[in-house]
């Protein structure tokens, strides 16, 4: 979505009585705010005052009260929030709703679909046994405050209680994407150094078995560290065993006492390593905080996504991604039931999601746009085409048409931006016209969003509404000046810090600082790296990345990671990696290679490269395509200019060059093989 002229329409309005539902209607009433744009400005503008009432409104627990609401004495990189409070994720999630509400004690948790169809369901009551069983297997095997344990797990319903468990005990879970090969998997167990990683023999994507453990072991081998193994078991596939190292799930957390009096944390303690793929280096180890994690995510689903206690949300996520840990903490924080599902999205048939949407009676789903580009090439049962005919569209499609989807109150999305056409196929076909897409954007490094609509506000295609509440963002240009009103397109950046933002980088201040504060200094503001633009009617729109991170499917991976994978290949001497664009994942990797002395290009060799960033980055990265060429355009100190690789591949005008040293290489990327 390049032009605002595309979306310059309004085509959702709530009605005045889903308005008057909403809960963040109720709150701008209880406190005299008149409109959203009253409500954006107050809460960006008065941080002490809302995230001090937030935590009332949401009902968070802390076990030791804060003595104030933030502290910016070093400057917003480094502000300290509820300072003095002491809490627990996991008191908030799991173990107030078991103490004290006896009808939230039996209310489902989690709602889980494998992807043969079967089905299962875990009560509060359970997840919190459950849990604390986890929690007593890692102090029994050494685990103190402070130490990283990894998840490097199927999506089943067992990723809660580790999660939660690890947070009990006062740990710092380090989610891993399971669809991660090894050198990507490796990289993350080293960095943090995890003593204990849990792993599963497997699971099931589009009716095969695909399994996990040869992957956890080739990369425990890479990383070290790793002393004890605990594997659960979905497939019953016959895996390589390590008796020292190894144990199963069903030995070692299903024997275990199923009490545990959850630890009292600092606030500003971490509990969560979330890894954000960077655009130079090794990924970037984001550092979350009890307080900042149990507080952003549960305020979006009880704002934006208008919380109610009836409701089943289902995100289509890993436990390795950001919105997998969102999902569950907001959720649950609220006494929320979660919804997970474990297959492929076109399983056996385009119609999976509608089929469980239908089934279990969803109320909240969120997807990314990539999804729905490719859920909306199947053409219709009728004549079986796989791609959309001219006839497509809008109420032409059989196999949403052919499902219930009325329980469907708000429709989510995130990742990346949106095309107009497939925006509106999302709202009409899935969401009936009435439902409102919350197209939220904001990132690992904050555990939610620094955009997202709100519910008793109208929308335009693919717009993200305005700033989150509490987040004090705008858009600069280069020189740091605010253009937002003015309309233009800029950087989207924030002013001021939010309890969630990262605390630093788990490599130290120096990166932290280069990655997010350096672009503006004067006064500081986070570089998010997106370009974004408000227009005339106030509508907030994304342009894509103003850096060069990769973004499949709303999966980063940064160019260095794809060409240390490429390199790593005997053939290769340099490698450059860059995104273009897609129709269907958004972004798609094109990768540009050097080849040693005595290799000959050939299209063997093309297909061996693409099956070696596939297995040791996770197949969602594996190349488009890859060329052969002489030389890349390098500035003088010898860095490789990715841009000028991009705009050479797309046709894009370069602009200014003048920092290149060999600007015929250029042209030459043209000619490539």
């Amino acid at each position: 979505m390049d032009s605002l002229a595309e979306v310059d329409e309004i085509v959702h309005r709530p009605t005045e009585e889903f308005v008057d539902s909403t809960n963040v209607q109720q709150f701008m009433d209880e406190h005299g705010i008149d409109d959203v744009a009253e409500l954006r400005e107050r809460t960006a503008s008065d941080l002490e005052w809302f995230w001090d009432e937030v935590v009332d409104t949401l009902d968070i627990e802390f076990y030791e009260d804060y003595d104030t609401v933030r502290d910016d004495t070093d400057g917003p990189q480094f502000t300290d929030w509820y300072v003095g409070g002491e809490l627990n994720v996991a008191h908030n999630t799991v173990d107030r709703h078991v103490a004290r509400d006896s009808e939230t004690r039996n209310k489902v948790a989690c709602t889980w679909e494998g992807e043969g169809g079967e089905v299962r369901e875990l009560t509060y009551h359970e997840l919190s046994r459950q849990a604390n069983q986890v929690a007593n297997v890692l102090v029994e095997r050494g685990i103190k405050e402070g130490d990283t344990v990894g998840l490097y797990m199927p999506m089943v319903p067992e990723v809660v209680s580790i999660l939660y468990g690890i947070f009990e005990v006062g740990a710092i879970a380090v989610p891993i994407f399971s669809g991660f090969g090894t050198d990507a998997t490796a990289t993350r167990i080293a960095d943090a150094e995890c003593s204990v990683l849990f792993t599963g023999d497997g699971f099931y994507r589009r009716g095969d078995e695909v399994t996990l453990k040869e992957q956890a072991d080739a990369a425990i081998e890479q990383a070290g560290h790793v002393e004890h193994t605990i594997v659960y078991e979905r497939l019953g596939a016959d895996i390589p065993w390590d008796d020292e190292r190894d144990e199963w799930w069903a030995d070692a957390v299903e024997t275990a006492d199923d009490e545990f009096e959850t630890r009292s944390m600092a606030a500003d303690d971490p509990c969560m390593l979330l890894y954000s793929s960077g655009t130079t280096g090794k990924p970037k180890g984001i550092v979350h905080t009890h307080a900042g994690t149990v507080v952003q995510p549960t305020k979006e689903i009880y704002f934006n996504f208008d919380h109610k206690p009836s409701d089943r949300f289902f995100w289509v996520s890993d436990i390795g991604w950001m919105m997998g840990p969102w999902t569950l903490v907001g959720n649950h924080a609220l006494g929320g039931t979660v919804f997970m599902y474990e297959g492929a999205p076109d399983y056996p048939e385009p119609d999976r999601f509608w089929r469980m949407i239908d089934r279990h009676d969803i109320t909240t789903f969120g997807v990314s746009p990539t999804a729905i580009r490719a859920l909306r090439k199947h053409g219709s049962r009728r004549t079986g085409s796989d791609e959309p005919s001219e006839s497509d569209g809008p109420g032409d499609d059989e196999w949403v048409e052919d499902h219930d989807l009325s329980s469907l109150r708000l429709l989510g999305s995130t990742g990346e931006p949106w095309d107009p056409e497939s925006w509106k196929w999302f709202y009409e076909e899935v969401g009936g016209g009435e439902a409102p897409i919350i197209n939220i954007s904001g990132g690992t490094e904050i555990v939610g969003c620094f955009l997202a609509p709100l519910p008793n506000e109208p929308l335009k295609p693919c717009t993200l509404g305005g700033p989150g509440l509490g987040m004090d963002v705008d858009i600069v240009n280069s020189q740091g000046e605010s253009v937002a009103d003015e309309h233009e397109r800029g950087f989207l950046v924030a002013r001021s810090s939010c309890p969630s933002m990262t605390k630093s980088l788990w490599s130290g201040d120096e990166r932290y600082l280069e990655e997010y504060w350096s672009t503006f200094e004067d006064p500081p503001m986070w570089d998010h790296g997106d370009w974004a633009q408000k227009d005339e009617d106030g509508f907030w729109f994304l342009h894509g990345r103003a850096d060069d991170a990769i973004n499949v499917a709303g999966r980063k991976v940064g160019p260095a990671e794809v060409e240390g994978a490429l390199i790593d290949h005997e053939a290769v001497n340099q490698a450059a990696a860059v995104g273009v664009p897609d129709d269907t994942t958004g972004e798609a990797v094109v990768a540009y290679v050097i080849l040693e002395e005595g290799y000959d290009v050939s299209d063997a060799l093309r297909e061996e490269l693409r099956e070696q960033v596939g297995a040791e980055l996770g197949k969602p990265f594996k190349s488009r395509e890859v060329l052969f060429v002489d030389e890349f355009p390098k500035t003088q100190s010898g860095k490789i200019v990715r841009r000028a690789i991009e705009g050479a591949y797309t046709g894009e005008e370069l602009g200014d060059t003048s920092s290149i040293e060999n600007p015929e290489a250029i042209d030459r990327l043209q000619d490539a093989e």
